[in-house]
């Protein structure tokens, strides 16, 4: 069905949009040249600013370094790095040299490095550090593809490996030759080229690297300013990782509506950061919220007392007028007295940990828990979910602040099409759909259809107002010994709106006669259980292994079978110690948990439930 939000205005910001990233990039430096675009911390933590001319200087300059090394149109050069100012640069400047970008999470592990590079063939590569350059030094061998690493923070040899003032330098050199070397390659652009080459981490097998447009990128960029939802006034923190696509599209969306961003990769400094640069809005992964909720909900039950009986009596006031207002119920002159009053005692402290200025808070790339959506907005902190795929240059549904329900993924963007198929799996058509993977013409040819309908995988429903609910991942979907159908991410959202103690779990039960589940615990939470128990200083292990931790999740999970069918109720359950991560291979570097991994690394602890 086509996207129900679509007026013709919306059509026409669409349709006149700039026809690339690169494009857009420079009609914004042109247009906003002394406004700021980027902000960052420097080694000494203070926060410093670049304008948009200043950024489009050195990306000119980057971009014809890459081209005096000989890198051509649609090419591919790797970023190997985390979130900073210069991942941003180096994508900007690969774009401006006409090639494309292929991303590569500094986590990933050595041989992946090499088998992307390879694949992607790949001429250039960005590297962050001396680790990220250690990995390519030590697969050179299978990479003749590689001409030039350019360094960010680390060591050159002067020769295979350089500086990105090296770079710089090299590109003003050709720039002297060449003036309008940059304005050429950017002309030569079309908006059917490559623009990057995403590999997906994937739960499951090796990665498929994804090929999108410029157009695709300058698509999802319009709809939200067609949609009004973000302005050139705004203020964006970006902490997420840019070999994601969630956080590609919040940096192509800048590039058009023009707001400044704060940027800042490092996860531990996230609140931190919040408080200091005060933003108006923020991307971020469920886990973000899941953390602040746990953290918020541990800490005032560790004082007790007083306090936490005036906690869970805001609490409650401020679900009733959550729902009542959703419902468009009239709010009574006690319960609106009575909110006021939460407010001022609860929940403007909750707002002010996230710098007291923001709007809305973007949810993407795995579900979030309807049940902690709700306690958000019960604190008046509006989180808009969202759901697309990398498949998808990011985003395909959206809420909108002036259009959302919680525990939806929103609607259809503007301009595409989506449907349910006869089985239940969602289908998206539109121009934010990939090109196809890379060397794989079968797998491509399955995924999207001759008609450019894409299978998402991923199972839904979608309402008579357009509002599209996520109901499981085929994939994911199981079936008990007796015959009934399971989907483990609606029974884990469930749980992690019960227990502000948990980081993952897993739902276990194919084939099974019950279901079961692991749990992994939040160390930052377990820490604060621990001061207030009496269990300060011991281990992590310790402390979750404790009949203490065992009694609370225990009567955890008794709550959660109250709220589910009763054969998608867990019977049995382990608390592991430790939590998962994407260095132990159980998670992707975007949060999501890798089951087969999971499931294969504790085996015998699962069979053990059903001796």
């Amino acid at each position: 069905m086509p996207a129900p939000q679509a007026t013709a205005e919306e059509m026409k910001i669409i349709e006149s949009r700039p026809g690339t990233v690169s494009q857009m990039f420079f009609d914004r430096v042109d247009t906003f040249a002394d406004r700021e675009a980027f902000s960052y911390p420097d080694e000494n933590e203070n926060w410093q600013k670049l304008t948009w001319a200043e950024t489009g200087e050195t990306v000119t300059r980057l971009a014809a370094g890459l081209v005096a090394l000989g890198v051509e149109a649609e090419q591919r050069v790797a970023i190997a790095s985390g979130t900073r100012l210069e991942w941003i640069l180096a994508d900007l400047a690969i774009m401006a040299s006409g090639a494309a970008t292929t991303t590569v999470y500094p986590t990933t592990i050595t041989d992946d490095v090499a088998y992307i590079l390879s694949d992607s063939d790949s001429r250039v590569v960005f590297a962050e550090d001396d680790e990220q350059v250690a990995k390519l030094r030590e697969k050179r061998s299978e990479l003749p593809a590689i001409m030039k690493v350019v360094v960010t923070d680390g060591a050159t040899d002067g020769d295979w490996v350089i500086s990105l003032n090296d770079l710089e330098k090299i590109g003003a050199d050709h720039l002297a030759q060449n003036p309008t070397v940059i304005k050429e390659r950017v002309a030569a652009t079309k908006p059917d080229s490559l623009a990057t080459l995403i590999y997906t981490s994937g739960t499951t097998g090796r990665p498929k690297g994804v090929r999108l447009r410029h157009e695709s990128w300058t698509y999802e960029a319009a709809v939200i300013q067609a949609q009004g939802i973000l302005t050139a006034d705004d203020l964006q923190f970006l902490w997420l990782p840019m070999a994601h696509s969630f956080g590609k599209v919040l940096t192509t969306t800048q590039l058009l509506i023009g707001f400044p961003t704060a940027i800042d990769g490092r996860v531990p400094k996230i609140v931190d950061n919040l408080a200091i640069v005060k933003p108006t809005f923020m991307g971020a992964a469920p886990r973000i919220f899941e953390k602040a909720y746990g953290r918020i909900v541990g800490m005032t039950e560790a004082e007790g007392g007083a306090k936490l009986k005036i906690f869970k009596w805001a609490e409650k006031v401020g679900l009733d007028y959550s729902r009542k207002t959703r419902a468009g119920e009239s709010i009574s002159p006690v319960l609106k007295f009575q909110h006021g009053l939460a407010d001022k005692l609860v929940f403007s402290k909750v707002r002010e940990r996230f710098g007291g200025r923001v709007r809305f808070f973007i949810s993407g790339a795995a579900a979030l828990s309807a049940d902690i959506a709700e306690w958000f907005h019960a604190a008046d902190v509006l989180i808009l979910e969202g759901y697309g795929l990398t498949e998808t240059s990011a985003g395909a549904f959206v809420n909108s602040p002036d259009a959302y329900r919680i525990g939806s993924v929103g609607r259809a963007f503007p301009g595409s099409e989506a449907k349910i198929a006869e089985d239940g799996e969602i289908m998206i058509k539109g121009p934010h759909v990939m090109e196809g993977y890379h060397n794989l013409d079968t797998e491509s040819a399955s995924t999207k259809t001759a008609e450019g309908w894409l299978h998402t995988g991923d199972e839904g429903r979608i309402d008579e107002d357009g509002f599209l609910y996520i109901t499981g991942r085929k994939k994911e979907l199981f079936k008990t010994s007796g015959g009934k159908y399971v989907a483990p991410p609606h029974i884990e959202g469930v749980f992690k709106g019960i227990s502000s103690l948990t980081s993952q779990i897993l739902v276990h039960g194919n084939e099974r006669n019950f279901c079961s589940a692991l749990i992994t615990l939040d160390p930052d939470a377990v820490a604060e259980w621990s001061a207030g128990h009496g269990m300060e200083g011991k281990s992590y292990a310790e402390v979750v292994s404790s009949p203490e931790i065992h009694a609370i999740i225990e009567g955890q999970i008794a709550e959660l079978n109250e709220k589910i069918n009763r054969w998608e109720q867990v019977k049995k359950f382990a608390i592991l110690d430790h939590d998962l991560s994407p260095e132990s291979g159980e998670l992707t570097p975007s949060m999501k948990v890798k089951r087969a991994v999971v499931e294969t690394n504790n085996k015998e602890l699962l069979d053990s439930f059903y001796a």
